[in-house]
């Protein structure tokens, strides 16, 4: 299994896009569960960690 390496701010693309049509979301919130909120409509979801590595597909841009 590849291992993802993400920070938070930083911008990611999930395998699935949003209803909204976008597919970029910003990590807003990092413990036991992340918070990412869409770049398109602003709509944010938590999800729990492992869930979430599951259904990244990439970072797009890294924070700094």
């Amino acid at each position: 299994m590849e291992n993802k390496e993400f920070q938070l701010y930083d911008i990611v693309e999930m395998k699935k896009p949003h209803p909204c049509g976008e597919n970029r979301w910003k990590i807003i919130r990092m413990g036991m569960d992340i918070r990412i909120k869409c770049e398109g409509c602003g709509h944010s979801v938590m999800l729990p960690r492992k869930k979430f590595g599951q259904k990244m597909k990439k970072v797009l841009e890294h924070q700094e």
